[in-house]
């Protein structure tokens, strides 16, 4: 190197450029000697092997050994299969319902929560259906008063629309009207106790959810909902003889007397029956809707008006059943009722 440098250096400049490739020691004409590797062993295919553990001898390593396939175990029949959400909740339903009356039977009532919504069913609610209720016997009248008039069987009104209010109007109305003010609360409420696991912490603190929620509102509902329907009945009346005294000229005297001797006291008796059916249903639906329901703020507002729905309909179809399996005499009081 010394050698080579050294004579780079003593060539004059031309000459030096000529010879610096062969001055340049990387520039060597004759082939370098490279390092020899071991030859590797290969495959048919071009890989190389794979090594595999045998599953029968965990301290012998074998080449090419089979992996054994797992046996198939049998999965039960319905492992894998969610029921429909609306029959999920028809069975939470009743078995709600079951639990609340096993509950109440036994005693164990929330006495402060029960006065409290027993409190909200009844007194908060009676200025609505009580409203509700005139206009709805002051539309009634007009529909049917003036005709009876002109047939001349204006003694028959108060008859007609005594038994009319308190064996469909009065039950029903008071019912819808319940429905709309109290079971969508009732289910918005412990929707939103449900997806805030509010009722998990009553668990945790030792209190039962059915006791403390559910039980109170079924009571409520189921005490306070047959006086809701006597008032309603009562102030549709007094309004619709009011309107016939008024604007057709029919004396109240004679509207209360007809409707005197057209009422039976199964006419009031089975007025509240249907009224406590009706409430046991808008309670149980509206518990049993709210505790189901799942996915937040807008689970909340779905669950609040399947509710509802689901309320209103369950009322019709008992009204239905109701009227078929206790009024099948009519007839008998239609005619006390014409005097």
């Amino acid at each position: 190197m010394e050698a080579t440098a050294t004579s780079s250096l003593l060539l004059p400049h031309s000459l030096s450029s000529s010879f610096s490739p062969f001055l340049n020691p990387n520039l060597c004409f004759f082939p370098r000697r490279r390092p020899r590797t071991p030859p590797v062993s290969s495959t048919s295919n071009g890989r190389l092997p794979v090594l595999r553990l045998s599953l029968s001898d965990s301290n012998s390593i074998t080449n090419n050994s089979p992996i054994p396939t797992p046996s198939p175990q049998l999965q039960p029949l319905f492992s894998n299969w969610t029921p429909p959400r609306p029959l999920w909740r028809g069975l939470t339903a009743l078995v709600l319902a079951g639990q609340v009356f096993q509950r109440s039977l036994s005693g164990r009532l929330h006495r402060r929560n029960t006065l409290q919504q027993l409190q909200r069913v009844g007194p908060s609610s009676s200025g609505v259906a009580l409203l509700t209720a005139a206009f709805v016997g002051m539309a009634f009248t007009i529909q049917f008063v003036r005709e009876f008039t002109r047939l001349g069987l204006h003694r028959s009104v108060g008859g007609v629309l005594a038994l009319a209010l308190s064996r469909e109007l009065s039950p029903v109305v008071t019912a819808v009207v319940a429905a709309g003010r109290v079971g969508s609360a009732f289910a918005a409420e412990l929707g939103t106790m449900q997806v805030s696991e509010q009722t998990d912490t009553l668990r945790v603190l030792g209190a039962h959810p059915v006791d403390y929620l559910v039980t109170p509102r079924v009571v409520a509902c189921v005490l306070a909902l047959p006086v809701l329907t006597l008032l309603s009945f009562a102030v549709g009346l007094a309004s619709s003889a009011l309107l016939a005294d008024t604007v057709f000229g029919v004396s109240i005297n004679i509207i209360l007397d007809s409707a005197r001797r057209a009422l039976r006291p199964w006419d009031i008796l089975s007025a509240m029956i249907k009224s406590q059916v009706f409430g046991g249903i808008i309670a149980i639906v509206s518990c049993a809707w709210g505790v189901t329901t799942l996915g937040g703020a807008k689970g909340v507002g779905e669950s609040t008006t399947s509710a509802v729905v689901i309320s209103l309909v369950s009322i019709f179809i008992a009204d239905f059943a109701l009227s078929y399996l206790f009024f099948q005499g009519a007839g008998d009081s239609l005619k006390s009722a014409m005097g």
